[in-house]
């Protein structure tokens, strides 16, 4: 008789969602202190060139947006979670565009694995929509079917938690995680 490993069984379990919502070394420094997260990797994703390098998007000539891969558990946060937290932590009205930064690699979009995710996002987003934190604005999240995930540089990967000196990490990403602590872990303590 076989028995069951139940470390493979939740390993089976683990879900993947893709963000697009500016800089990637923000939702990267955010979504790695949510817990029920297993990894969060840095990278490009819905463009139309291969293996594209950050300089090569920085251009804004791939298509492709600034993302993250995140890897979690469904059973400790749910997608839905994940999207409650996107859209606190980034501005979801403005079009190619998070604080200074500025062109298609910095949208706001979010690459769905499966019709269930999609669903989800797209009934967050019509409550969302509904909200006095939306009045007069519109959100401009774009919902995409997941395509190739290309990695970025493995500089961009953890990129806050080795930097938190920069004042690019004091000045945008900090008051993120602020912010996100503030909201979604104050009183779990």
């Amino acid at each position: 008789m076989e028995t069951k490993d139940p470390g493979k069984d939740r390993d089976r379990q683990i879900q993947t969602a893709t963000l697009a919502g500016g800089c990637f070394w923000c939702l990267d420094a955010i979504f790695r202190d949510v817990e029920g997260v297993r990894t969060v990797e840095s990278g490009y994703t819905g463009g139309t060139v291969p293996a594209p390098s950050y300089r090569d998007v920085c251009t804004g000539s791939t298509g492709h947006a600034e993302a993250v891969r995140i890897l979690f558990d469904p059973l400790r946060v749910t997608f839905g979670g994940l999207l409650d937290i996107f859209f606190t932590i980034h501005d979801p009205t403005t079009l190619n565009r998070q604080g200074a930064d500025i062109g298609t690699q910095y949208r706001s979009e979010i690459f769905w694995h499966s019709p269930e995710q999609e669903k989800v996002a797209r009934d967050i987003i019509g409550k969302l929509s509904g909200t006095e934190a939306f009045t007069g604005r519109r959100i401009v999240t774009a919902l995409s079917p997941a395509g190739v995930f290309y990695p970025a540089e493995e500089y961009h990967q953890g990129y806050y938690a080795r930097n938190t000196g920069q004042p690019y990490c004091q000045l945008v990403i900090r008051p993120k995680i602020e912010k996100f602590r503030k909201i979604f872990l104050s009183g779990s303590g």
